[in-house]
């Protein structure tokens, strides 16, 4: 039908833009050389993440979508390499969001503590954390922990198992979910901390603070002052409150859309092995890549909130020309 070719082509276009954007971002950290240090370590493993969504999972999940009653007929070795990229490639892509907001939180609250080289340091302990997380999740299937492929069935999926079930989705999705909430909530009181600290100081008026006394006989003066605390108010918000203010709100953006994309996914995969609750495969696929869709957001959203990406993406193409 005419509907199910527009669905595949939006699919289509999906993957090949997913796929392109997030190598647009690699290659212009990779060039520009004030991007080689932190926190675009943590946007490039991010990007690392989604360009294999897109390159490794996205298509084969797509000629699965094409095939009739959505059924697997690429073997049962094709079949364990997409699943296990699967996991760990969408793993890891929630878990760099999560260190992307760690990142932001740790900037805004502790300036003084969290200097460049802290910075760098618990970066690369979070990207490599990050990857070894969804390596043991993504590969414990193919050491026994339940079964991926069913051959009588024509079947390829991420392991049923119960137990295998609560681990992978609370590693993957459940406990970065609760990671990033907790972050934005102190990121949130942060800023309006500051923002009501700057509303209160306000210029004190010194009325009768400094009274000079000049007698009018004795050829002497008489100075005399009172206690009083003196702040300044500048016009409007200061630099260091407008990055707060920016920084909570990117952070907040990619949240929402992380949620919003991969929670409907993460309930039905819960809900499914435990309660052996028959879903509907069309809504199974909607959620799937709904998940997948976040990929293509990431960028999207880190780059809006940056005007070096810009300003890199645009004198990358004039190079180019």
């Amino acid at each position: 039908s005419i509907f199910t070719v527009l669905i595949l082509t939006l699919l289509v276009l999906l993957t090949v833009a997913t796929f392109l954007w997030n190598l647009l971002v690699l290659a212009t950290i990779l060039r520009v050389k004030a991007f080689h240090r932190v926190p675009h370590n943590l946007v490039a493993s991010t990007a690392v993440s989604d360009v294999l969504v897109a390159a490794l999972v996205m298509p084969l999940s797509l000629v699965k979508e094409l095939s009739a009653g959505r059924r697997w007929r690429l073997g049962r070795e094709l079949c364990l390499v997409w699943v296990c990229f699967d996991v760990l490639c969408c793993t890891a892509s929630i878990w760099n969001v999560t260190a992307i907001a760690l990142d932001r939180y740790w900037s805004i609250t502790r300036q003084l503590q969290y200097t460049l080289l802290a910075r760098r340091r618990i970066s690369n302990v979070m990207i490599a954390l990050t990857w070894l997380l969804s390596a043991a999740i993504s590969l414990a299937p193919l050491l026994g922990w339940g079964e991926t492929y069913s051959p009588e069935q024509e079947r390829c999926q991420v392991s049923q198992d119960p137990s295998y079930t609560i681990v992978s989705t609370g590693g993957a999705f459940y406990l970065p979910l609760c990671v990033v909430l907790f972050v934005y909530w102190k990121i949130y009181k942060a800023s309006k901390f500051h923002m009501g600290g700057r509303r209160r100081n306000a210029v004190v008026p010194l009325p009768e603070a400094a009274q000079v006394k000049e007698a009018s006989q004795e050829p002497q003066m008489v100075f005399t002052a009172r206690r009083a605390a003196i702040t300044f108010q500048t016009d409007g918000e200061t630099w260091k409150e407008q990055k707060e203010k920016k920084a909570a709100l990117m952070v907040g953006i990619l949240i929402g859309v992380f949620v919003l994309c991969w929670i409907p996914f993460f309930i039905t995969e819960l809900i499914s092995p435990l309660c052996s609750c028959n879903i509907p495969p069309i809504w199974k696929s909607i959620f799937l890549w709904l998940g997948y869709s976040n990929s293509f957001f990431n960028p999207l959203i880190y780059t809006a909130f940056n005007k070096n990406y810009n300003n890199a993406f645009k004198n990358l193409f004039v190079k180019q020309r």
